[in-house]
């Protein structure tokens, strides 16, 4: 079974003041993020800016962080949309080399019924030549998979694992509890990854994890005690980090760490200097 215990670290798209790609930059983060103990990497999911990134660059993005990270950690690539038919057409035209698992989010805009979402996922787990792992975030699409919807999908052979960040902790408790052994429970919200530790939860596929691997080895990994201890010390800058929408924070966090640069696409702009300020005062 493909072992996505810990921490997953949703990797951003480095890019350079005419926003282009910049491979180095992207080299420098893998390499930051391998050697801080992430487990695994995610690549270009909303982290990563992908609704603004063509389908070509993807590939080439998909292409050098498997260069880059050489066969060291399992990655996941994400994709997903809210035109089943769209999806199942890009699952046929990539080649899934070197990748382990796809993150696959719940279809947005079209705001459909959880048989809608359930038909949805059925048709994209029966085409993956890879595991699925399911991705609930109501704040971005709107619709929430409930914990009905999210276990019946678990029964799925080649679905394998929820990102839930719906923030709703009872909800994420009604999964661990009816879940089977081999599913897994993984937090889309840093700051409650101990709390679904608590219960079950396996990991946190992480933000802020880009600039701070070894505090999310210690989340994942450590005692509860040391668990929430690290949880803590990410109170202050965790909030900036989407205070201008992710990752305008997270890409000005990890200039001043001298990691890559600052520049996001359009429509996402810098980190404003009051949000800069407030990012410089809060860095651990």
């Amino acid at each position: 079974m493909l072992n996505l215990f810990g921490t997953g670290v949703a990797l951003i798209t480095p890019m350079n003041e005419d926003f282009s790609i910049d491979f180095i930059g992207l080299e420098k983060l893998i390499n930051h993020v391998i050697e801080g103990g992430a487990d695994y990497l995610v690549v270009q999911g909303t982290t990563g800016e992908s609704a603004t990134m063509t389908k070509e660059e993807k590939k080439q993005v998909l292409a050098a962080a498997i260069k880059i990270n050489s066969n060291r950690l399992p990655i996941v690539y994400g994709l997903g949309g809210n035109n089943t038919t769209a999806v199942l057409g890009e699952i046929k035209q990539t080649d899934f080399s070197g990748v382990d698992a796809i993150l696959s989010v719940c279809p947005y805009y079209n705001k459909p019924s959880q048989a809608g979402i359930i038909a949805h996922y059925y048709a994209i787990a029966d085409a993956s030549p890879v595991p699925v792992v399911l991705y609930n975030v109501p704040g971005r699409t709107v619709t929430n998979m409930t914990a009905a919807t999210t276990l019946t999908l678990a029964d799925h052979p080649n679905i394998i694992a929820m990102k839930e960040a719906s923030g709703n902790l009872e909800q994420c408790m009604t999964i661990a509890a009816q879940m089977t052994k081999d599913f897994l429970l993984i937090s889309g919200d840093d700051m409650l990854t101990t709390a679904l530790r608590a219960i079950g939860g396996s990991g946190v596929i992480s933000v802020l994890a880009n600039a701070y691997p070894s505090v999310f080895k210690t989340i994942c990994h450590g005692s509860l005690e040391e668990s929430r201890n690290a949880t803590f010390s990410l109170l202050d800058i965790n909030p900036l980090m989407y205070e201008e929408s992710n990752p305008v924070g997270l890409k000005y966090l990890l200039k001043e760490m001298n990691i890559c640069g600052d520049a996001v696409r359009l429509p996402l702009v810098k980190a404003s200097e009051n949000l800069s300020k407030k990012i410089k005062a809060a860095m651990i």
